[in-house]
């Protein structure tokens, strides 16, 4: 359903689990949406009410005109909250989702519980920048199906895209739903990721978790983020890359079921 936040924009949104439990909310990474947790919110309904929500023209939220900022992608995810009458939820987001979720950890720990950043390098140095100029330009001259084949390549591992499993097509449609606005919104807010210099401002306890492959967010550089928040731990998901919840599910939901359940 769609449910418009606070500041005007409309989310689609779905909601799982019984009335009266502890929120956990997810957000999804670029291009892809809230399908991407369809197996996650399914083994967590029972003990959570779960939240899932499409970025502005991912999925089946309208696009909105670009580009963005992580301070109104920040915005979309506090007016959601709002609107459904949430105070309090755990925060799991992956890539541009758990990067938005170190901003809300930083401006509005008062509304979340607890942070579960997976595959979120907190800064954009200047080679990861010119990667999402790069994906701009791709969606531009093509379409987003231009942008398909290189994103699997880079988000899986070889031996993964080798066996093609069913989850690797779920993804690639994910992307072609994607808007080519609101993925370039998107990349536009990436280029300018710099969550890090504040990282030691977060009090809320935090999991940051990713991939032992991934490319774009590699376990040393999410050790050292983690190593700058006060009491985070840092996981690593094996026979992973960048989108561990498709990739290695057991292992994705077995990390993230234990550290909601200790806290």
């Amino acid at each position: 359903m769609l449910v418009k936040t606070r500041n005007g924009t409309e989310l689609n949104v779905e909601i799982d689990g019984p009335e009266g439990a502890p929120w956990v909310t997810f957000s999804h990474a670029l291009a892809n949406n809230l399908h991407l947790w369809d197996a996650v919110a399914a083994s967590l309904k029972d003990r959570y009410r779960v939240l899932r929500y499409d970025q502005r023209g991912h999925g089946d939220s309208p696009a909105v005109p670009g580009p963005y900022t992580f301070p109104e992608l920040e915005a979309d995810a506090i007016g959601l909250l709002d609107a459904l009458g949430i105070e309090k939820t755990h925060w799991v987001g992956l890539s541009i989702g758990g990067m938005l979720g170190y901003g809300l950890a930083m401006n509005h720990p008062d509304r979340i519980i607890t942070l579960i950043a997976c595959d979120s390098r907190p800064d954009a140095p200047p080679d990861y920048a010119a990667y999402f100029q790069h994906r701009i330009d791709l969606a531009a001259e093509g379409g987003m199906e231009a942008v398909v084949e290189p994103s699997i390549e880079r988000w899986f591992t070889p031996e993964t895209r080798a066996k093609n499993p069913p989850e690797l097509d779920k993804v690639r449609a994910m992307i072609r739903k994607a808007t080519p606005v609101g993925h370039a919104g998107c990349c536009e807010a990436l280029k300018t990721l710099s969550y890090g210099p504040r990282l030691h401002e977060i009090r809320v306890p935090v999991l940051v978790l990713g991939g032992a492959k991934d490319k774009g967010a590699p376990p040393a550089i999410l050790a050292e983020a983690a190593a700058k928040i006060p009491g985070a731990e840092h996981a690593v998901i094996p026979d992973a890359g960048h989108i561990t919840p498709a990739e290695n599910p057991p292992a994705f939901i077995a990390t993230v079921t234990d550290y909601l359940a200790r806290h």
